[in-house]
């Protein structure tokens, strides 16, 4: 797994046909749980669309009146390989080049679980179909709407349950929280 990066996010809880298995969504996705501020625009994002570091996150913040109170920080870590459904194969990627990536991994970090995340424009994170295509819904999750293990994630991705959601390729994230 490299390091990809930070991320701040209002944890939401799950939609009604997801919430008897998991309470809360820690997608990497932002469609359920958002991220802090549409921050794209800003440009102190990585080559993973994600932040090198928290006080990257708080800085951009504090110069932008936006308030950080009540979120949750989480560090991620991507698989150096990305699923391709229609070809079944593992293909390697990397991050945006043309976009500087020096990703500091954390003191301490709770791996909360694994994430399987869409990335059809190869770019930012898209979809969580776990959380987003309530795919969750037809396999066993963890209670933040994860899978527990690496393995899971691959077989289940291997296996086809992905093939009926959002466009892939498909990258799995491990999802880490961080105290801020």
């Amino acid at each position: 797994m490299i390091p990809a990066g930070y991320m701040y996010k209002r944890v939401a809880p799950a939609p009604p046909d997801l919430a008897a298995s998991s309470p809360d969504i820690y997608s990497v996705s932002g469609h359920i749980s958002n991220a802090f501020a549409h921050y794209i625009p800003y440009w102190r994002h990585n080559g993973y669309w994600l932040f090198d570091s928290p006080q990257i996150i708080q800085a951009l913040a504090a110069e932008n009146g936006i308030n950080l109170s009540g979120l949750m920080l989480f560090y991620y870590e991507v698989f150096e390989h990305q699923y391709e459904a229609f070809s079944q194969c593992w293909l390697p990627f990397g991050p945006e080049p043309s976009t500087p990536t020096n990703v500091h991994s954390p003191r301490s970090a709770h791996l909360e679980g694994y994430d399987v995340v869409t990335f059809s424009a190869q770019n930012e994170p898209e979809c969580s179909p776990l959380s987003c295509n309530s795919l969750a819904a037809s396999v066993p999750v963890n209670r933040h709407c994860l899978f527990d293990s690496f393995e899971e994630a691959r077989r289940s991705l291997e296996g086809g349950l992905f093939n009926q959601g959002e466009p892939g390729p498909f990258r799995i994230f491990a999802v880490s929280t961080v105290a801020p």
